[in-house]
C-alpha cells in the first residue's frame, strides 16, 4: 500500500498516469530459498484496498489457468510471463476474463512470432 500511494503521489504531480504493478507469487525463482510473495488469498484483499483507496489500476502476473477467472476479479490487467507466453490454455483463460493482457515475449520467441501469440488471445474472443 505504502509504495502504491507513494508512486500515485509522484506521478499526480507530475500529471502523468500509471499502472500499479504488483505480484502475489513470484513463481519463477531459481532457488526453493527465495521468497515468492504473499501468495493469492492473501493478496486479493490488498488488490481490492489498493483500487478502492488509491483508485488506480492493477497488473500483475498469472501463471496457471485456474488463477485467470479468480484474479480477473481484482485486478485491471493481467500478465502472462514470459517463459509462458506460449501456453495455449493459459493464453485462452486469460483471454476468457476480457482483462486487458499483456504478454510478455519470451527471449527464445522471434518478435514477429508473437503474432502466433496475440492471435490465440484475439480468436479467443479478446479483442
Amino acid at each position: 500500500m505504502d509504495m502504491a500511494g507513494k508512486i500515485k503521489e509522484i506521478t499526480t504531480s507530475l500529471g502523468i498516469g500509471f499502472i500499479y504493478k504488483t505480484s502475489f507469487d513470484k513463481a519463477n525463482r531459481t532457488s526453493l530459498k527465495g521468497k515468492r510473495g504473499a501468495g493469492l488469498e492473501q493478496s486479493l484483499p490488498i488488490f481490492d484496498k489498493i483500487k478502492k483507496e488509491l483508485n488506480v489500476p492493477i497488473l500483475t502476473d498469472i501463471h496457471n489457468i485456474e488463477q485467470c477467472a479468480v484474479v480477473a476479479k481484482h485486478v485491471d490487467v493481467l500478465q502472462i510471463p514470459a517463459f509462458l507466453c506460449r501456453q495455449t490454455d493459459l493464453l485462452i483463460a486469460a483471454a476468457k476474463t476480457k482483462k486487458i493482457i499483456n504478454v510478455k515475449k519470451g527471449q527464445f520467441l522471434a518478435p514477429w512470432d508473437m503474432v502466433n501469440v496475440t492471435k490465440k488471445i484475439s480468436d479467443s474472443g479478446n479483442n
